[in-house]
C-alpha cells in the first residue's frame, strides 16, 4: 500500500481513537495514533484544550505546542454532564477502539466515562486512563504537572551542575513519556483483543513514568546506600563521559568504554595513562575521576572544539558539539533522515515520530483542528 510522502501512515487504518484529554500527556498518546493512521477524535471542553492558548509562541492565533500534540485529529465539543452531547459521546464510544483520558481521579465516575461504564457500551474498548500520581495510594487524586512530577520523583535532585542548584529537565519528558507508554500498553491491548475479543484496561500515569526515568539512580542507590552525585553533563558511572570546553566552546567526549579510552589518551597525547593503574579500567577512571578530568580539562581547553571531533572522530572516539537549536534545525543529517516534516508554513517546525517502518517516515498529515471543527459531522 503506497503512502503519500507527508501524510500519515496507513498502518492504524480502520482504528478510531477517543480523546477526552488536554495540555500534553493524553494528547500526545492521541497524536502517535493519529500520525500512525488511526482515526482520532478529540473531546474539547467549552473554550478548547486549555493548551490552545499556552503561548506565546502563537501559529495562527494557536499555540506551538498545541500545533504539535494535536495534528491528524477532528474536534468536536461537548458539555457531558448535558444529557445532549453525552448521548453523542456515548455513539462515539461505541463504534471507538480506543479511549484515551487524562482526567484527575473520580471526574470520570462523576461524568459517567468510567471504565466501567464505557466498557458496558463496548466490551472490546481499549481504555486507557492516565493520572498524576498513579491509580492508588494517599495521592492518587491529587493533580500534577510536569516540574512537580520532575521534582516529587527525584528527576530534579538528579540535574543540573554540581556547582550550582538542581534543575529541571527541559523537555516535557514526564508527559511524552507516559503519551508514549499509553501508546505501548493500547498497542498490546489491542493485540490480545484480536485473541479474546475483549478489550482491556491501560492504566499510566506522570508519577510512574518520571520513576522509571529515575531508575537507574534508584539501582545505584540500592547498590550503594549513597545518593548519586549531580554530576551535570557527565555520567555517575561512566568516565570520561561530559561536556569539556574547548578553546572557543563546549565538546562532549564519550569514551564509554577501555578500547575508547585508549583511543581518546592517543589523541589527547597520554597514550602512558592506558597504562596508569588508577585509569586502567572504567571502574578505576570513575573512581579517580577528581584526578583524572582536570587533566583532561587542562589539554582540551588548549584547541578549537572543531580541531578536537576533527581529531577523535578520526580516531573513532565519539564526540559531539552542543548544538543550539537553529544549528540542529538547520543540520543536514536532521534533514536527510527526514525528522523536520513539511507543514506548508515555515513557521510550524515540526519534528516527526522517532520511527519508520518499511522505509516511511510518518508525514506532517493534517493540520491541528480548530475548536469544533468537525461538531457537525460528528454529532451526527
Amino acid at each position: 500500500m503506497e503512502t503519500k510522502a507527508n501524510a500519515p501512515l496507513p498502518h492504524l487504518g480502520g482504528i478510531t481513537v477517543v480523546e477526552l484529554g488536554q495540555n500534553l500527556a493524553a494528547p500526545y498518546a492521541a497524536s502517535i495514533f493519529g500520525e500512525l493512521g488511526a482515526n482520532v477524535i478529540k473531546i474539547e471542553k467549552d473554550g478548547g484544550d486549555d493548551c490552545r492558548g499556552w503561548g506565546p509562541p502563537f501559529v495562527d492565533g494557536t499555540s506551538t505546542s498545541f500545533h504539535l500534540m494535536n495534528r491528524n485529529k477532528k474536534s468536536i465539543v461537548l458539555s457531558l454532564d448535558q444529557p445532549q452531547d453525552k448521548a453523542v459521546f456515548d455513539r462515539l464510544i461505541a463504534k471507538a477502539d480506543i479511549f484515551i483520558h487524562n482526567l484527575r481521579p473520580g471526574v470520570e465516575e462523576k461524568l459517567g466515562v468510567d471504565a466501567a461504564a464505557l466498557m458496558r457500551l463496548n466490551p472490546r474498548l481499549i481504555y486507557c486512563g492516565m493520572n498524576a500520581f498513579g491509580h492508588a495510594g494517599p495521592m492518587e487524586s491529587k493533580p500534577g504537572y510536569e516540574p512537580l512530577l520532575q521534582a516529587f520523583a527525584g528527576l530534579v535532585s538528579v540535574n543540573g551542575d554540581p556547582a550550582g542548584p538542581p534543575s529541571r529537565v527541559g523537555p516535557s519528558i514526564v508527559d511524552m513519556g507516559t503519551g508514549m507508554w499509553t501508546v505501548i500498553g493500547a498497542l498490546t491491548a489491542l493485540l490480545n483483543r484480536q485473541a479474546t475479543g475483549q478489550g482491556s484496561v491501560v492504566q499510566t500515569s506522570l508519577f510512574e513514568t518520571a520513576l522509571g526515568w529515575v531508575s537507574r539512580h534508584v539501582a545505584d542507590y540500592g547498590a550503594t546506600g549513597k545518593i548519586p552525585p549531580r554530576v551535570g553533563t557527565g555520567h555517575n558511572s561512566l568516565t570520561p563521559y561530559q561536556a569539556f570546553e574547548a578553546a572557543d566552546g563546549p565538546v562532549v567526549i564519550a569514551a564509554g568504554n577501555d578500547r575508547l579510552f585508549a583511543k581518546m589518551a592517543g589523541v589527547l597525547g597520554h597514550s602512558e595513562w592506558v597504562n596508569d593503574p588508577r585509569f586502567a579500567t572504567n571502574a578505576e577512571r570513575t573512581r579517580n575521576r577528581d584526578t583524572l578530568l582536570p587533566m583532561i580539562v587542562e589539554l582540551v581547553r588548549l584547541r578549537p572544539a572543531q580541531q578536537w571531533t576533527d581529531l577523535l572522530e578520526a580516531a573513532g572516539v565519539p564526540c559531539a558539539p552542543i548544538n543550539s537549536v537553529p544549528q540542529v534545525v538547520a543540520h543536514e543529517q536532521t534533514h536527510a533522515i527526514g525528522m523536520l516534516l513539511d507543514s506548508q508554513n515555515e513557521q510550524l517546525k515540526i519534528m516527526g515520530l522517532p520511527l519508520s517502518i518499511d522505509g516511511q517516515r510518518p508525514g506532517f498529515g493534517a493540520k491541528a483542528p480548530a475548536l469544533g471543527e468537525h461538531q457537525q459531522s460528528l454529532s451526527e
